[in-house]
């Protein structure tokens, strides 16, 4: 996946030093292209790309095209449906510093969300953001609360409950609502 913005979050996955942007769905046709799945409306930032990384090693992109909803790439490496194959389900990642350079205005990578300070809408803190996790329907905000005896609190990460995401000053403000902070 590359960028799913949800009003102003960006989500994406981190692993270590790369982002992964999309991938590899099945094959299309018999000279060993592929489906690659990717987020909707980031078609321009997927068709920049040169090159991508799996964890095979790099792969040169040397045509790319949208059809029905995915991206059929031919790679230069690829040239059969039997070379394709031990790609498929394989994640495509780029640098996240390229990531980095291609995002809008409010829009950041939720690895950057990890080790915030969290505050209530009347400024209490609460505790910081251990992790973010995915429960299919939305991302949830980990909080590990101030008081070590508390348990961990999940808060879904969607803007009515999330309304401030402050990067540069490293707080979140979240809208506590009855049953959310309590454990």
């Amino acid at each position: 996946m590359l960028f799913t913005s949800l009003a102003h979050f960006v989500i994406i996955t981190l692993m270590n030093n790369l982002i992964s942007i999309a991938k590899i769905l099945n094959f299309h046709g018999i000279q060993g292209e592929a489906k690659v799945g990717y987020t909707k409306g980031k078609e321009a930032q997927i068709q920049s790309l040169k090159s991508v990384q799996t964890k095979n090693g790099t792969l040169n992109i040397e045509k790319l095209r949208f059809h029905k909803g995915v991206a059929i790439v031919k790679f230069s490496e690829i040239n059969s449906i039997d070379e394709l194959m031990p790609y498929k389900g394989q994640n495509l990642y780029i640098e996240k510093e390229d990531v980095k350079k291609q995002l809008e205005k409010e829009e950041y990578l939720v690895s950057d969300l990890v080790g915030m300070k969290v505050f209530d809408n009347k400024e209490d803190y609460i505790g910081e953001i251990a992790s973010v996790g995915d429960n299919s329907a939305t991302n949830l905000l980990c909080i590990k609360p101030q008081d070590p005896k508390k348990k961990e609190i999940l808060v879904p990460f969607v803007k009515e409950l999330v309304p401030v995401v402050d990067i540069k000053g490293k707080k979140v403000i979240i809208k506590p609502i009855e049953g959310l902070l309590e454990s």
